[in-house]
């Protein structure tokens, strides 16, 4: 929840007075042109900012007061700028939740539409994703940035234009 939210980066105001509440167990969006706060928002909610003015809540709790670890713990954020560790495929999605069994990473795989161009790599879910994940296209890490979200089965997924680098066939899909 939001509450009379006001953020400035340096002196240029932003997002002023926003008041908006999200309801559990429903899809919010928030639609608007380039540059008016919708990432700027998520920043917020994740608080790698923290808002001039207003509240920002977490069910009952005001995200400053939580620890860092307790709000991510609460929160799966995808953003649109995807990234991927040196390591495999299956290492980056297990991220989301260290002790997955490999089921589980495999069906947040499925579920984050992965598992086909996984299957077509040489070693499958033991390909390296290389520095940064250099090793696939755009689209590709984004839906593995998602499987990881999803691995987390977190309270809150926020995502930031997660499709923004998927080609217009997956899109649809998604």
């Amino acid at each position: 929840k939001f509450d009379n939210v006001t953020f400035a980066y340096e002196q240029q105001n932003v997002l002023k007075n926003v008041t908006f509440e999200c309801k559990p167990n429903t899809v919010t969006a928030l639609v608007g042109a380039s540059g008016s706060g919708k990432s700027t928002i998520a920043n917020l909610i994740v608080r790698f900012w923290d808002a001039d003015e207003g509240t920002i809540t977490l069910g009952d709790l005001d995200t400053t007061k939580m620890s860092f670890e307790a709000l991510m713990d609460s929160i799966s954020y995808v953003s649109q700028d995807a990234y991927l560790f040196d390591d495999t495929i299956m290492g980056n999605i297990r991220m989301g939740k260290p002790d997955a069994t490999d089921e589980e990473v495999f069906a947040a795989a499925k579920n984050a539409m992965c598992d086909e161009f996984i299957a077509e790599t040489k070693d499958g879910y033991q390909t390296n994703a290389g520095t940064a994940g250099n090793r696939f296209s755009g689209g590709q890490k984004q839906r593995l940035t998602l499987a990881v979200a999803l691995m987390q089965d977190a309270d809150l997924l926020i995502l930031d234009e997660p499709t923004s680098a998927v080609d217009p066939e997956n899109r649809r899909d998604f």
